[in-house]
């Protein structure tokens, strides 16, 4: 595997390559690939996931391009299939999230690896059985809001960890209001860290304006990153509904 010469463009499956046993055969990374924290210092840029210096790619040179249909941008994508491998991954659920991780393994030759960590990932998340799903909204971004569909991984990550997304009829990234949660009255509002940076203050703000309704801050990764995050994945969400 030596003379493989991979490029990730989704932060979780760049740490998924390094959980697969990677390192020299991965030689370019994006801004946002914070994990592992030696290769996001060490490894090459290529930009971020959705402004890829495809130029630099092409210096690279690279065997393949692990992409995302739902991080990365349809053009740009296109546009390296032409020169490039490209394997274009697409993950909406638990599922596709361990058909990702082995198809990613087959396709750099780690096979084995790839089914032992998505064995040690089912088994993981097997032993979570919350007593009951607490109703929940889940943001990703202000101004506007913007909460999670019910076909989208967050969404089935949010019931693995015992919540009930109360959006769940909704596609994707809809935009919500204050108003609006309101009247929909969820148990919990589960503030991600990530894409957008929520913090003590919104929760602060948010709870004043929703005091029917508990604000906690998440770990974003845990809920959005698919790959070898899962693993940790399972523990923070027994820990979340025990501090509950």
């Amino acid at each position: 595997m030596k003379d493989l010469k991979a490029i990730s463009l989704v932060p979780s499956i760049t740490e998924t390559l390094y959980s697969l046993g990677l390192n020299e055969e991965v030689v370019g990374i994006t801004k946002f690939c914070v994990h592992p924290q030696d290769w996001f210092r060490t490894k090459e840029r290529v930009g971020g996931t959705k402004n890829i210096h495809i130029q630099k790619i092409r210096e690279l040179q690279p065997d393949l391009i692990i992409a995302n249909k739902e991080e990365n941008v349809k053009e740009q994508v296109e546009e390296l299939a032409k020169d490039f491998e490209v394997l274009l991954t697409d993950v909406n659920n638990f599922e596709e999230a361990l058909q990702m991780t082995r198809s990613v393994g087959n396709a750099v030759s780690k096979g084995f690896e790839a089914d032992q960590l998505t064995a040690g990932i089912e088994r993981k998340f097997s032993k979570i059985n919350p007593a009951e799903q607490k109703t929940a909204a889940y943001l990703i971004w202000q101004n506007p809001y913007m909460t999670v569909g019910g076909d989208t991984f967050i969404h089935e990550m949010m019931k693995k960890a015992g919540f009930e997304n109360i959006f769940a009829d909704t596609n994707r990234y809809p935009e919500t209001q204050i108003n609006e949660l309101k009247e929909l009255k969820p148990e919990y509002l589960l503030l991600s860290s990530e894409p957008y940076p929520f913090k003590q203050k919104h929760i602060d703000e948010l709870q004043q304006q929703l005091p029917g309704t508990k604000v906690i801050l998440v770990d974003g990764e845990m809920f959005s990153w698919y790959g070898s995050r899962m693993l940790l994945a399972a523990d923070y969400f027994r820990r979340l509904r025990l501090s509950l």
